[in-house]
């Protein structure tokens, strides 16, 4: 509940704040933000299955944003910055969608 919160409350503050975002991260934003959702689409399910820790989720939605625009950044530097972004976007939307599958069972039962 705390995350969702969280949540709720960033959107609000960048609505109202409106904050720049400098040119050098806008490439990485869009994986940064699918990061993110991994791994709440994960806590979520970790939620539904009582095996939630918020140690965890915190960990694991830090390091998914960290490692994801790491590896787009060194994938920029190599001068393969766009295929590795496709890669990564694949990966964590295979993850989404596959929590997301689990998440739907357990609350439809089907």
């Amino acid at each position: 509940m705390l995350a969702i919160i969280g949540l709720i409350a960033g959107v609000v503050l960048a609505i109202v704040w409106r904050p720049d975002m400098p040119t050098w991260l806008q490439p990485y934003l869009p994986i940064m933000i699918v990061a993110a959702l991994d791994a709440l689409v994960g806590a979520a399910r970790a939620g539904l299955e009582h095996t939630f820790s918020d140690k965890v989720f915190a960990v694991s939605f830090i390091s998914n944003v960290a490692i994801a625009a790491l590896i787009v950044w060194i994938g920029d530097l190599i001068g393969v910055g766009s295929q590795l972004s496709t890669a990564v976007l694949v990966v964590l939307g295979i993850r989404i969608f596959t929590n997301s599958a689990v998440i739907r069972r357990r609350v439809l039962h089907a």
